[in-house]
């Protein structure tokens, strides 16, 4: 049961943060950020924040320094739209995962571009394989 209500609060929390971002937030140095998921500790006390983040390394930073300056603000429009017992502390974390994702991506088409360039055996009969002299 608690295990829900964690999931359900990560969740609306997610959902007023993100509609924070593209309504609220004025901070230049915020970019296109966009939460990806929310975990809250056992006692709902603190919210742990993943965001992904478009751009330059300097970009990210800056983000993400932008979105911790906007906690204060954040927190309260999440105390004032949400009906909760104790407004959690925010921290904001950068979520790499699609950066890890296309990584890997590249990875596996580079090693299927080296497949598809090796050159194949030559084959007489099918499944015999004759050595080169």
């Amino acid at each position: 049961m608690q295990g829900d209500r964690k999931l359900r609060v990560g969740q609306a929390i997610q959902q007023e943060i993100s509609d924070m971002l593209r309504k609220n937030l004025k901070d230049p140095r915020i970019g296109f950020v966009t939460v990806t998921r929310v975990i809250m500790s056992a006692d709902l006390k603190h919210a742990k924040v993943y965001t992904s983040i478009m751009g330059e390394e300097a970009d990210k930073k800056k983000t993400l320094q932008g979105l911790n300056r906007a906690k204060g603000f954040i927190r309260r429009e999440i105390a004032r739209r949400l009906n909760l017992r104790y407004t959690p502390d925010i921290i904001f974390f950068m979520d790499e995962t699609m950066e890890k994702a296309a990584y890997m991506d590249r990875l596996f088409k580079k090693i299927e571009q080296e497949k598809e360039h090796e050159a194949p055996a030559e084959e007489d009969e099918p499944g015999i394989k004759h050595e080169p002299s």
